[in-house]
């Protein structure tokens, strides 16, 4: 039986819309060339220039409902009429070969993957929490203003919503207070030094 790199992470984070998960992603996989995302499945169709197993998976919602049914999937939700799903298969398969894994997922996906985590003995090991979120509620609604994407009816949803969301911070490993984008990659980044070095993931050293 193959084993994970036992320093290899499962990077996932968590942040509130506007909260700055996406930005942060990309800088850190600009940053390491040893993170790679997991690429997921959805049902939802391709969009201009997306290329299947490159961008997602793309499934008919049969080949999805079977997966599911199989246990295949690690986290899958439904989102706008359409499943989103990361397989256990495609995590595993990047950890073993020690590579780390990032994840933006939402707070009830990580409660999923944590969950699952404690069955399987190679995805607790590499799995590593992260919640990234503004200061307060008034500076993520500055936020969204900036961003300027959504009417104001969309925006108080959205922070409806991340109060919810917010709630669950306790139950990350880490809590990121988001600044900027230059002070997120460092925080981000002393995260996966550390966890580097955790004990869990080290080699004995030989005297």
């Amino acid at each position: 039986m193959q084993v994970t790199n036992h320093n290899s992470l499962l990077l996932v984070i968590s942040a509130p819309s506007g909260g700055g998960k996406t930005t942060v992603c990309e800088q850190l996989l600009a940053a390491n060339p040893n993170l790679t995302r997991a690429i997921t499945c959805t049902t939802r169709p391709p969009r201009s220039g997306e290329v299947d197993g490159k961008d997602y998976y793309f499934l008919d919602a049969g080949q999805f409902l079977k997966k599911v049914q199989a246990g295949d999937f690690i986290e899958h939700a439904n989102v706008y009429g359409q499943s989103y799903g990361t397989l256990k298969s495609e995590l595993k398969e990047k950890l073993r070969q020690g590579l780390d894994v990032l994840l933006a997922i939402d707070v009830q996906g990580v409660a999923l993957i944590r969950s699952q985590a404690l069955l399987d003995t190679e995805l607790q090991q590499a799995l590593v929490t992260v919640f990234l979120t503004p200061s307060s509620l008034a500076e993520l609604g500055e936020r969204l203003r900036r961003r300027g994407t959504d009417s104001i009816e969309v925006q108080q949803r959205r922070l409806s919503h991340a109060r919810q969301e917010l709630m669950a911070w306790s139950n990350y490993d880490y809590l990121v207070i988001s600044r900027s984008i230059p002070e997120d990659l460092h925080n981000m980044q002393i995260i996966i030094q550390a966890e580097k070095m955790r004990q869990k993931r080290c080699k004995a050293p030989e005297f």
